[in-house]
């Protein structure tokens, strides 16, 4: 046999085994056992073992293709997971690309999701951070060993760089291509050697970004893109109230419209199918429905509110408790009591929720949109058109953003998508689109919440006791997850921020009374933590203020066993001026900080308060997502975080009146506009931790940074979001 004929050290090289190849190819990764998943940074992480499947390929023209299996909607995940991959691998960055993997949770799974594959949690580079270094490492050591069987030398003499491996002794070198389809042929090694943090030379540098190209030119394709051949466009006259259904339409008037080819009633309303988007919504605007409004939700904001207060006066669940709080404030030297309010909000993407479904030759079914939760989607689709979920081929795009929007638990979008084209009878591909004004109706918020807080200090200053309840409504309580999140009635997406705090409360209680109305709400960018982090950032910088103690010394204090929240604390008031900061009135420092998804970050807002309005000047942030793989990308997360968050700091909310939406597109829910996007200063921890995710821990810290620095400035608490600010008086 071969293998007889080879002395150690030279490599052995069996028959093909457990290795997908294509030709001319070598493709390699590992999956990770979800059971064994505990958090980002925990050891079973580590433990992955190597099982083939498609995580890179390797062309005889010496491109490296890695397989995204996440979703990229802006946050530049396909750059850091093959920057991953490729520096293990000892790959040219010149040479490598990316494309996005097809649905199968078999190879493709979220390891800190569950058995499924979907993006979110800012899960994305934690959950493939030793997966994806060991499928580049299995992959350079199948090159390594090709290399030395080729030129008879020890494989411990081979090294790899720049897509090129060398034997220095003899002078000998080749090309990646030129080894990919016979290293192909090689077992994969089980446990290959992970380069030592010394020999990275792509991690942790800042390296152009793989799509910046395509998406400034203009030849990156988006979901809005897709055109495939006789395909019409569909669009969807849904209640005007979230839960109402149709009564009757007449759609006379609407098949009059030129372009207009169909009308047909879809469980979510009625769908007008044109051969263009105009014509759909022209025809659209022509239907006449009547809706039955027996089922919907017909309250107003004020009204769901003044529910929530009154049950604000139980205690509700405990989702969390320590000591006895009630008897720590009986004893207290003084007592802050305080209400915080949260607004439903949009997630207003800038591209708005679409999706192109056809029927193939086969009788199976081609999808092409921007896909978040794929084994969601895939099954859900499956179900409606009555065929298997393999049969329902996901062709993932580039998405114009989602902030959550774009995964939820019921595929709602997708779902609309696959009724419609089976209510037209399948006759073309239906590209079924979303206006603005659609997607900022069509729900799927993030849940409006109220908290009530009393929180007691002794005479020296130090918390006693804290007493906190929240009405909000659950966004997994009656999804397919509730089983896996909702424990004991507890939705710990509702809860997480404050039912974990890491300040030292010697007395803590935290009650949650789950929200009833008829509004569908979901996850939007940094989830719980959206209003978690306000309320407790607030409420210690008040209680810091009644202890007439310095707000940084105030936390830290509290943080002693919170060592990389207190680093991040300290860097970013050292780098914004802290110990230096301004005394004049009408201008301010305020200061947050919190952990989210694993990743630790501090902000200190820099404010001008003018008449009837705030100016926010600057936003010195200091993060820890430990490993930084491209420092640029998490810069631009948090800047973009910065973005993101200061219209709804500012000024937006969802309002409903009678249950109907007032919000309808960006002249009321105004985005942040490039005049008044402050100066953002972002500062990386250092770090040997494996990574965790940033795209949402920028989010939590910044309301509560700039309402503590309005407070600094004017001597006024705005507690709730968006912040109140007629009254505000300039300097």
């Amino acid at each position: 046999m071969l293998n007889a004929r080879r002395p150690n050290p030279l490599p052995a090289r069996p028959s093909r085994r457990g290795l997908l190849a294509g030709a001319g190819a070598l493709v390699v990764a590992f999956r990770l056992d979800p059971k064994s998943a505990r958090a980002a940074s925990g050891p079973n992480l580590a433990d992955v073992k190597a099982q083939p499947n498609a995580f890179v390929r390797i062309g005889a023209d010496d491109t490296v293709t890695v397989v995204i299996k996440h979703l990229d909607m802006g946050q530049g995940n396909t750059t850091g997971l093959a920057t991953i991959l490729a520096d293990e691998l000892g790959a040219d960055w010149s040479k490598v690309r990316t494309e996005f993997a097809p649905a199968d949770a078999t190879l493709y799974n979220n390891s800190l999701m569950g058995p499924i594959q979907g993006t979110g949690g800012s899960t994305a580079v934690a959950n493939s951070w030793f997966q994806l270094r060991k499928a580049g490492a299995a992959a350079r050591e199948m090159l390594m060993a090709e290399a030395a069987f080729r030129w008879k030398v020890p494989v411990s003499e081979i090294t790899v760089a720049d897509n090129i491996v060398r034997h220095a002794p003899s002078g000998r070198q080749a090309r990646f291509g030129e080894l990919a389809a016979s290293a192909a042929s090689l077992p994969v090694p089980s446990e290959p050697r992970l380069k030592d943090s010394s020999e990275w030379r792509l991690i942790g540098q800042t390296i152009p970004r793989l799509d910046s190209v395509a998406k400034t030119n203009g030849t990156a394709i988006y979901s809005l893109d897709i055109r495939r051949p006789n395909q019409v466009t569909a669009v969807v006259a849904r209640a005007p109230r979230f839960g109402a259904t149709v009564k009757s339409f007449d759609a006379a008037a609407a098949r009059k419209v030129a372009g207009v080819l169909d009308v047909v009633q879809v469980p979510t309303g009625v769908a007008v199918i044109a051969r263009d988007t105009w014509s759909a919504m022209k025809g659209r605007e022509a239907l006449t429905v009547a809706w039955d409004d027996s089922t919907a939700e017909t309250r107003s904001s004020d009204a769901i509110l003044a529910e929530y207060r009154e049950r604000a006066k139980g205690p509700g669940l405990t989702a969390s408790e320590r000591g006895d709080p009630q008897a720590a404030l009986r004893g207290a030297a003084k007592v802050v009591e305080a209400e915080f309010t949260f607004p439903y909000l949009a997630h207003a993407a800038m591209e708005p929720l679409n999706a192109t479904i056809e029927r193939a030759a086969d009788g199976g079914y081609d999808v092409y949109a921007g896909f978040q939760f794929q084994t969601v989607e895939q099954a859900t689709m499956a179900a409606i058109l009555g065929v298997t979920p393999d049969r329902v081929r996901l062709h993932s795009n580039w998405a114009g953003g989602s902030f959550g929007r774009r995964a939820t638990p019921t595929a709602d979008y997708l779902a609309e998508a696959a009724t419609v084209l089976k209510a037209s009878g399948e006759k073309a591909p239906v590209h079924l689109v979303w206006t603005r004004e659609d997607d900022m109706a069509g729900g799927y918020y993030r849940p409006t919440v109220l908290h009530k807080v009393r929180a007691g200090i002794d005479a020296k200053g130090a918390v006693v006791g804290w007493d906190h309840v929240m009405v909000g409504k659950s966004i997994m309580i009656g999804s397919p997850f509730e089983a896996m999140i909702v424990k004991n009635g507890i939705d710990s997406t509702t809860v997480e921020g404050a039912s974990d705090t890491p300040y030292a409360l010697p007395a803590y209680r935290f009650g949650v009374h789950n929200g009833r109305e008829g509004v569908p709400v979901l996850w939007w960018r940094s989830v719980g933590h959206t209003h978690t982090a306000h309320v407790m950032e607030v409420m210690i910088d008040e209680l810091a203020h009644a202890a007439n103690v310095d707000p940084v010394a105030y936390r830290l204090s509290l943080l002693t066993q919170a060592p990389r929240l207190s680093g991040v604390l300290k860097l970013a008031a050292e780098k914004a001026g802290w110990s230096a900061r301004p005394q004049d009135p009408g201008r301010g420092l305020g200061v947050a900080v919190h952990e989210s998804f694993g990743s630790y970050v501090a902000m200190v807002a820099d404010v001008t308060a003018q008449e009837n309005a705030v100016r926010v000047n600057r936003i010195v942030a200091a993060v820890d997502v430990g490993v930084p793989v491209n420092p640029d990308v998490i810069r631009a997360q948090v800047e973009g975080a910065v973005g993101f968050a200061l219209s709804s700091v500012l000024r937006n909310r969802i309002t409903l009146k009678d249950g109907q939406v007032q919000e309808h597109n960006f002249d009321a829910y105004a985005p942040t506009r490039m005049s008044e996007m402050p100066t953002v200063e972002v500062h990386i921890v250092p770090s040997q931790v494996a990574p965790t995710g940033i795209g949402e821990p920028g989010v939590p810290v910044l309301g509560p940074s700039i309402a503590n620095a309005v407070f600094a400035a004017t001597g006024r608490r705005l507690r709730s979001l968006p912040l109140d600010l007629s009254g505000v008086k300039g300097a």
